[in-house]
C-alpha cells in the first residue's frame, strides 16, 4: 500500500479508537434503569418552580401553586393479533400519558420487568405548559368512555383544557401498537375580557434515559424535524465546553415543525402535530441514578416540549388540536412504513443508505429464511448471512486485490534495490517505482480496494446493530442478548483498570474474532516493507478492543467475515500463482490510465526538482553568437 492507503487506514483506525474510548465500560447483570425502586426514583431532581415549595413528589409545580388533592390513573393496553403489546397508564395530575410499558421488551438482564418508557419524566406526555419547562399544576377530571380517556381541568386564569386520549383504531396503520391519539380543546372561561394567546403555552413530549450504565453518551437525546431536515442532540449538548459554559437549557424556534420527541439507545417518545406550524422548542436534562454507574459520571434522562400554534382565543372561544404520539421502538422496518420522515429518527447518518440496505436485507432473512427453520436462533443466523452475502458479492474484488498483492510481492527484491539506489533521492525513486509498476501493470492501490469497499460496509454495519432493538434478547449459541456483549464470566480484580475498573468482563466472541484475524493476516499475502506490515500486526489488537465492549452482533459478524475471508484465501492459494511478466502490448491510443499518470507525475516532480537544482533534463540551445567565426557575406554583383 502507498502513503494514501495508510493515512486512509490510520484515519479509520483513530475513529474505531474514539468510538472505542467514549464507549462506557460492559454493563453487569445488575438492576437498571427501569427496575429501580421508587426510593431510588425519588433521588432524581425534581423540577420544581422557584415560587412552588421544593417537596419530593413535586414533579407539577407552578405559580400559584395548587395542593394536590389525590392521583387518579386509568389505563389503555393496546394489542396486535390479539397479543396485549403495549399498557399505557394515564393519570389525573397533568392530564397526560405517565409511562408507557411495553410488554413485549424487557429490561436489560431481566426476563420478568418490561421496558417503562417515561419513568424519570417530572409531568406526564401531553402535559401543558406556561412557560419553558414550567409545567401547570392541575388535577383533571379523568374518565375512561368507550375505551378513550378523557381529562379535564381548569386553571386559575379561566383557561378551561380539556384532553381526549385514544388507541389507534386501525390495526393495518403501520406502528398502531405502539401510536396514541390526542385531541386539546382549550376554551377561554375567564371572568374578564381578556384574550388568551395559546403561543405562550407548550405541550410536553415527555422524557426518557439510558437503559443500562454503559448505554453511550451519542446514542440518546432530543431531536425535531423541521422542513423535512432532522435535528438531533444528545444529552452532551448541555456539558460545558472549552469556549463556552454549561447550557442549562436548549431554546430554538422553528418554522415548520412536523414532529419532535426525545430517545434512547433503542426506544423513543415522538408527538407529531396533525399540521405543520411555527413554533419554539425546548429540552433539559436531568441527572437519574441508575445502577453501577459511576457518580464522577453520571447519566441523564433528556425531556423535550414545545410551543402551540400561535392563535388567540377571546372570551367564550374555543381552539382544538389533534396530535398522534409514538411510544416504541426505533425500528427501522416499522418506522418507515409510518407517516413522511419518521424513519430520519434512527439518525444513521452519513452511511445511511448502508446501514438501511443492511437492515433490509437482515430483516428479510430473519422473517423470510430463518425464523421458519430456528426460531430461537433466526437473529444470529440472519447475521451470519448477511455476513457471508457481503463476502460472496466482494469476493471477485478480494481475489483479484490478492493476485496484485502476490505480484506485488514478487516485485520486492526489485523495489528493495532501487531503495539502495535512490536511497538519497525520493522523488527519483517514486519515479523509478512507477515505471516498474507500470511496466508490470501492476496497480499499487488495487490490493487496498477491498478495504475501501468494506469501510463504508463496517460503518454502516455498526450504525445499523447501535440501534438494531430487533436483536434485543435474542440468544445465538453462548449468547443470550445479541444487543449485549457476550459475557461468559466475570473476574472481580483486587486492582482498577481503565474503563473497567475493578471487574474484567470474559467476552468471547471478541477472542474468537481477534485469533481468526491474526490468522488470515498470517495466510494473507505480504506486500509492503517489512514496518508497514509490523504495524499492520496492530489491527487485529486494536480492532479485538473496539469490539469488546460492544453488542455480540458486532463481533459476530467480524468473526464470521474472518472465518469466511479464510476460506476465500485458502482457495485463492491453491489457484496458479500469477506471472509476473512486463507487458508488451502496445498501447492503445485514448485516456490514459492511472499507472501512466502517476509515472508522468513523478517524471515532472524530478524535472522540477532538477531544475531547482540547476540541472536540465535536456541540452539547452545556445543564442548566443559565435564570434570567433565571421559572418559570411552573399557576394556582390555589379552592375
Amino acid at each position: 500500500m502507498d502513503r494514501k492507503a495508510w493515512i486512509i487506514l490510520t484515519l479509520c483506525g483513530i475513529l474505531l479508537a474514539a468510538n472505542f474510548y467514549y464507549a462506557a465500560p460492559a454493563p453487569e447483570p445488575t438492576v437498571d434503569s427501569q427496575d429501580q425502586s421508587p426510593a431510588t426514583e425519588s433521588s432524581a431532581a425534581p423540577v420544581t418552580s422557584p415560587q412552588s415549595p421544593a417537596t419530593a413528589d413535586a414533579e407539577l409545580t407552578v405559580t400559584p401553586y395548587i395542593e394536590p388533592v389525590g392521583e387518579n390513573t386509568a389505563e389503555l393496553i393496546s394489542k396486535q393479533d390479539g397479543k396485549e403489546m403495549v399498557k399505557y397508564t394515564f393519570t389525573s395530575r397533568g392530564g397526560g400519558l405517565q409511562s408507557a410499558e411495553l410488554l413485549d421488551h424487557h429490561a436489560v438482564y431481566s426476563k420478568e420487568t418490561n421496558v417503562l418508557l417515561n419513568k424519570f419524566a417530572p409531568a406526564p406526555v401531553g402535559a401543558i405548559c406556561d412557560a419553558p419547562d414550567r409545567y401547570i399544576s392541575l388535577n383533571y377530571d379523568l374518565t375512561v368512555i368507550d375505551n378513550a380517556v378523557y381529562c379535564e381541568a381548569t386553571t386559575p386564569s379561566g383557561l378551561r383544557i380539556t384532553k381526549r386520549w385514544s388507541l389507534e383504531k386501525s390495526d393495518s396503520k403501520a406502528g398502531a401498537p405502539w401510536l396514541l391519539n390526542l385531541t386539546v380543546t382549550f376554551r377561554n372561561k375567564a371572568n374578564t375580557d381578556s384574550v388568551i394567546n395559546l403561543e405562550d403555552y407548550s405541550i410536553f413530549t415527555g422524557a426518557l434515559s439510558p437503559l443500562y450504565k454503559s448505554e453511550m453518551l451519542q446514542l440518546g437525546g432530543f431531536f425535531f424535524l423541521d422542513n423535512g431536515s432532522l435535528t438531533n442532540k444528545n444529552s452532551s449538548y448541555f456539558n460545558k465546553g472549552f469556549f463556552s459554559k454549561a447550557k442549562p437549557l436548549f431554546q430554538e424556534s422553528v418554522e415548520n415543525l412536523q414532529f419532535a420527541g426525545v430517545s434512547n439507545q433503542f426506544f423513543t417518545s415522538l408527538v407529531r402535530p396533525s399540521e405543520k406550524y411555527t413554533s419554539t422548542l425546548w429540552a433539559k436534562r436531568q441527572e437519574v441514578t441508575i445502577a453501577g454507574v459511576d457518580p464522577d459520571k453520571p447519566k441523564h434522562a433528556v425531556r423535550l416540549g414545545f410551543s402551540l400554534p400561535a392563535r388567540q382565543i377571546a372570551k367564550d372561544e374555543s381552539a382544538t388540536f389533534t396530535y398522534s404520539i409514538y411510544s416504541g421502538p426505533k425500528e427501522y422496518s416499522i418506522l418507515k412504513n409510518m407517516e413522511q420522515d419518521t424513519a430520519k429518527v434512527m439518525n444513521y447518518g452519513w452511511f445511511t443508505i448502508v446501514s438501511v440496505t443492511l437492515n433490509n436485507i437482515l430483516n428479510w432473512f430473519h422473517d423470510v429464511v430463518f425464523v421458519k427453520l430456528a426460531d430461537h436462533w433466526a437473529w444470529g443466523l440472519s447475521i451470519v448471512a448477511l455476513t457471508i452475502l457481503i463476502r460472496t458479492v466482494l469476493w471477485p474484488l478480494h481475489n483479484k486485490s490478492s493476485r496484485t498483492m502476490k505480484r506485488m510481492s514478487k516485485l520486492q527484491p526489485i523495489i528493495k534495490d532501487l531503495r539502495e539506489k535512490y536511497k538519497d533521492n525520493p522523488n527519483k525513486l517514486n519515479q523509478e517505482t512507477m515505471k516498474i509498476y507500470k511496466e508490470y501493470k501492476i496497480n499499487p492501490m488495487g490490493g487496498c480496494l477491498p478495504m475501501f469497499l468494506q469501510i463504508p460496509i463496517f460503518f454502516g454495519y455498526f450504525k445499523m446493530l447501535q440501534h438494531a432493538v430487533e436483536l434485543r434478547g435474542e440468544s445465538f449459541l453462548w449468547v443470550d442478548d445479541l444487543s449485549m456483549p457476550d459475557t461468559i464470566y466475570t473476574i472481580d480484580l483486587p486492582f482498577m483498570l481503565p474503563l473497567l475498573g475493578d471487574a474484567l468482563p470474559i467476552n468471547l466472541l471478541p477472542i474468537v474474532m481477534a485469533v481468526t484475524m491474526i490468522i488470515q493476516m498470517k495466510i494473507s499475502p505480504k506486500a509492503g516493507d517489512p514496518m508497514q506490515q509490523k504495524i499492520m500486526m496492530f489491527m487485529p489488537l486494536m480492532f479485538f478492543f473496539f469490539c469488546y465492549n460492544y453488542a455480540a452482533a458486532l463481533a459476530l459478524y467480524w468473526a464470521t467475515q474472518n472465518i469466511f475471508s479464510i476460506g476465500q484465501i485458502w482457495l485463492s492459494n491453491r489457484l496458479p500463482e500469477p506471472d509476473l511478466q512486463k507487458s508488451d502490448k502496445p498501447k492503445k491510443p485514448g485516456k490514459k490510465s492511472f499507472m501512466e499518470r502517476m509515472t508522468e507525475k513523478a517524471e515532472e516532480m524530478q524535472r522540477l526538482k532538477d531544475a531547482q537544482n540547476g540541472k536540465t533534463s535536456a541540452p539547452m540551445r545556445n543564442a548566443t553568437p559565435d564570434k570567433a567565426k565571421p559572418k559570411k557575406r552573399t557576394p556582390k554583383t555589379g552592375g
